[in-house]
């Protein structure tokens, strides 16, 4: 799959294209906000001021990458990730990113890597949750801690849904044993190949750059009825934005420019609150993978080109990681 295609005609030095661009003149969002958005099925964004003022901040810097990069590519392509952590605004920020490009004549499409784990949301969650209780589990044995009583306290634990929550180590010293083996096992498959087909969001990114006219790309509903093909047509295309928390990752290959969208934990823990209904807080196991998932977007973050802070400015990494000292 995507690897036998035609390919659009040859467009070297379009980068000059590109930086007529600047510049740049902000194209208003129509007032009800409804614009082109990411590829995964039943997906939905709501687009904030916030979000607008981040992605206009961005773009200038952003078209000055994508002529350079524009340039470096025959058929004048280049492929953009928009990372972040959960609640960051990456589909908002990414879908109008692709929408002023598209309004300043740049074809832009807007990819999901969302689309791309090898099980449905709800079999991922359940594989996640089983690794972590199963190499917990292992991790009190190994450790000398498995015995009936404690057996039947993690056991009450995992009913309630409670037992990645660390507070527990405080009164039952034993229980460390069981989150740190649960934790290690977690980070191994989170983010990892084990979870998501990155060879074929790679390959998409590779036969985007060689020019196909066509890519055949995949939609992945919340059930198992919803997973499905569809061939899209690119052969207007010069710029692939991919959405995904992963998109940074090693994994994949091809990026041209990563964009980081920062939050620290502690901002992500607010605004998943304020979002919450009553202000009810995650499970500690969501909290869990959440904190996972952020360490391993701060050990990528140097490779980002842009990186934009919470309060919409633009950082270098050495800023990054000022602001980022004593998080994790």
């Amino acid at each position: 799959m995507n690897e036998t295609y035609n390919r659009v005609t040859n467009e070297s030095g379009y980068g000059k294209k590109v930086l007529s661009i600047l510049p740049w003149n902000k194209v208003k969002v129509p007032e009800d906000k409804n614009i082109p958005h990411g590829d995964m099925p039943g997906d939905k964004i709501e687009i904030e001021d916030g979000h607008i003022t981040k992605a206009e901040i961005i773009f200038p810097k952003l078209v000055e990458m994508i002529a350079k990069a524009a340039d470096s590519n025959e058929y004048g392509r280049c492929v953009i990730a928009v990372c972040g952590g959960s609640g960051v605004g990456k589909s908002e920020i990414a879908s109008l990113l692709s929408f002023y490009l598209n309004a300043a004549g740049i074809g832009s499409y807007t990819l999901s890597g969302d689309n791309y784990p090898h099980r449905i949301p709800k079999y991922n969650d359940a594989e996640r949750l089983r690794i972590f209780r199963e190499a917990g589990i292992r991790g009190m044995a190994d450790e000398g801690c498995m015995n009936a009583e404690n057996f039947a306290i993690v056991q009450k634990w995992q009913q309630e849904e409670d037992d990645a929550n660390e507070a527990h180590v405080s009164e039952y010293g034993w229980f460390k044993s069981y989150l740190d083996a649960g934790k290690k096992a977690l980070a191994g498959y989170l983010g990892t190949p084990n979870e998501t087909d990155y060879d074929e969001v790679s390959t998409i990114i590779k036969a985007f750059k060689d020019g196909a006219d066509t890519l055949t790309l995949r939609r992945m509903g919340r059930d198992e009825s919803a997973l499905w093909y569809e061939n899209v047509d690119f052969s207007d295309k010069k710029v692939l934005i991919i959405e995904w928390t992963h998109g940074n990752s090693d994994y994949i290959k091809g990026v041209d420019i990563p964009v980081l969208l920062n939050s620290t934990p502690a901002e992500t823990l607010a605004h998943r609150r304020s979002r919450a209904r009553d202000g009810k807080v995650d499970s500690a196991f969501t909290t869990l993978v959440l904190n996972i998932e952020q360490r391993e977007l701060h050990s990528q973050a140097h490779k980002a080109k842009i990186i934009i802070s919470k309060d919409a400015e633009l950082i270098t990494f050495e800023q990054y990681s000022q602001l980022m000292d004593g998080q994790f």
